[in-house]
C-alpha cells in the first residue's frame, strides 16, 4: 500500500512539522510513504516538491493572491482566513505518484484549491491541524458557531450579510466534497467534537490520533549543560513561553501571560524568576513583565528546542484557542512541566497537578497561581517533569502515531 502525504511545506511550523514527523514515523515502521509539498526545505528524497526560485517565489506570492478578495472587508479582523481559490498542479502530481490513499495535512496559504480534492479519485484521510476544513475560511472560530450551519454573516469579516465571502467558501466546499471518500483525523478530542458538530463533516468518520514526536530527540538534557549552551543564567527559575509569532499572535495568549507574570512579580518568594521567550525577537519597547526577559528569536532546530525546554523550569502555553500544540508535547518530552488554560486539546496532554497545571480559561489569577504552584516546591517540580516524560513515552511517540495511522489507511483501502 502506498501512502501520499500532502502538506504545504515540510518546514518547522507546527502543522508542517507534525506532517513531516508522521512521514518519518511511517518510514520507520517500513510503510511506503511519500510526501508531496509545495515548498521543499529538507534534503529528503522521499519528500517531493520543487525547491526552484520560481516555486519559492510562488510560495511567497500565493498567500497574498489567495487573500486578495478579502480586501472588500477593510474592517475585518487580522485573524487568518484562507479562501483557497487559486488553481494548482497538485492533482497532476498525485496522479504521477498513484498512491492507494492520500493523507492531506495543512494545505492552505493558496497551496490547494478547494475543488482539487474531487480530482484525486482516491480515498482521502484528512488530518486537521485547525478548524479551516469545516468553516467558511477561518482557521479558528473564536466565539462564532456559524460553521454548524452554513457560515455567512462572518464576525471575523465584520460582515452582517448572510451571503458573504464565508458563505461562498462554505458553499464551494459543500459542493466539491459532496461525494468524496473522506475520513477525518483530528489530533485532539476537542477538534473532533468541533468537526462532529459541523455541517460539512457531521456525517463522516472522525478518528482521534494525537501527534507523535521523536522521543530520542526531545528528551531531558542536563539543565546546567542546556543553560550553559544557551547562555542562560544557572541560578534562576526560568519560565519559558514561545510559539511561532509568539508575542504577535493574539491567539497564543501573551496578553494574558503578561498580567499573570506582573502579579507574580509581587510575590517575594519568586524574586529569582526570569522569563525566556522564543518565536519573537526583542522589541524596541520591552514589555514590563515584572521579571528580566531573555529573547531568543525564532528557533528552527529540534536540538536547540530540546535544549531550551530542558533549560526551563516550566513552559507556559496561555493560548486562547488551540488544537494540540507541538510546544506543549515537546516540553513534556523534555521533562519540563506545562501550564495552560483548560481549553482545546490542552487536557489531552496536561494532567492537572500531575504533569502541569490547567488554569480556568482566561483566569489570569489562576494562571499566576499555577505558575507559583509549579515553581514553589523543588521535589514536586521534579516529579511533575518526570510524569510529563512518561506521558509522552506512553501516548505521543512517532511509532504509536504511525501505527494508528497505518491502521486507518488499511481499514479504508482493504475494507
Amino acid at each position: 500500500m502506498r501512502v501520499c502525504l500532502i502538506s504545504h511545506s515540510d518546514g518547522r511550523g507546527g502543522a508542517y512539522a507534525a506532517a513531516y514527523r508522521l512521514h518519518q514515523g511511517l518510514k520507520a515502521i517500513n510503510a511506503n510513504s511519500t510526501m508531496l509539498v509545495g515548498e521543499k526545505t529538507r534534503d529528503d528524497f522521499t519528500v517531493l516538491g520543487s525547491s526552484s526560485k520560481l516555486a519559492k517565489g510562488w510560495s511567497k506570492l500565493s498567500p497574498t493572491l489567495d487573500s486578495f478578495p478579502l480586501k472588500i472587508y477593510p474592517n475585518r479582523d487580522q485573524s487568518s482566513i484562507s479562501l483557497q481559490w487559486l488553481p494548482d498542479q497538485v492533482a497532476a502530481k498525485v496522479a504521477q505518484i498513484n498512491p492507494d490513499v492520500i493523507n492531506l495535512h495543512w494545505v492552505n496559504a493558496g497551496y490547494l484549491q478547494i475543488e482539487t480534492l474531487a480530482k484525486f479519485k482516491k480515498p482521502i484521510v484528512w488530518t486537521l491541524h485547525d478548524m479551516w476544513a469545516f468553516t467558511g475560511g477561518c482557521h479558528y472560530n473564536g466565539d462564532c458557531i456559524n460553521y454548524v450551519n452554513s457560515c455567512g454573516a462572518c464576525p471575523q469579516l465584520h460582515s452582517n450579510t448572510e451571503k458573504d465571502l464565508s458563505r461562498w467558501v462554505w458553499r464551494r466546499k459543500a459542493k466539491a466534497w459532496e461525494d468524496l471518500n473522506l475520513t477525518i483525523v483530528t489530533p485532539s478530542h476537542w477538534l473532533a467534537d468541533c468537526a462532529k458538530k459541523s455541517s460539512l463533516f457531521q456525517n463522516l468518520r472522525i478518528e482521534v490520533i494525537p501527534y507523535g514526536l521523536d522521543a530520542q530527540v526531545y528528551k531531558p538534557i542536563d539543565q546546567a549543560i542546556a543553560r550553559n549552551l544557551l547562555n542562560l543564567p544557572l541560578d534562576k527559575k526560568l519560565v519559558l513561553f514561545g510559539a511561532i509569532n509568539s508575542t504577535g499572535d493574539r491567539r497564543k495568549g501573551f496578553h494574558l501571560l503578561e498580567p499573570a507574570l506582573q502579579e507574580l512579580s509581587e510575590d517575594k518568594k519568586l524574586e529569582n524568576v526570569e522569563v525566556v521567550i522564543f518565536g519573537a525577537s526583542r522589541p524596541s519597547e520591552v514589555p514590563n513583565l515584572g521579571f528580566p526577559i531573555h529573547y531568543l528569536g525564532r528557533l528552527n532546530d529540534d536540538i536547540a528546542l530540546a535544549l531550551l525546554y530542558s533549560a526551563a523550569d516550566v513552559f507556559i502555553a496561555p493560548s486562547v484557542q488551540d488544537n494540540l500544540p507541538n510546544t506543549v508535547m515537546e516540553s513534556l518530552a523534555c521533562g519540563t512541566p506545562c501550564i495552560a488554560f483548560d481549553i482545546g486539546g490542552m487536557s489531552d496532554m496536561i494532567e492537572h497537578q500531575k504533569n502541569g497545571y490547567l488554569a480556568k480559561p482566561f483566569d489570569v489569577d489562576d494562571l499566576a497561581r499555577g505558575i507559583a504552584w509549579v515553581l514553589e516546591d523543588e521535589e514536586r517540580l521534579r516529579q511533575l517533569g518526570s510524569n510529563g516524560r512518561k506521558k509522552v513515552e506512553q501516548k505521543f511517540t512517532l511509532e504509536i502515531q504511525a501505527k494508528n495511522y497505518l491502521s486507518v489507511y488499511q481499514n479504508i483501502v482493504y475494507k
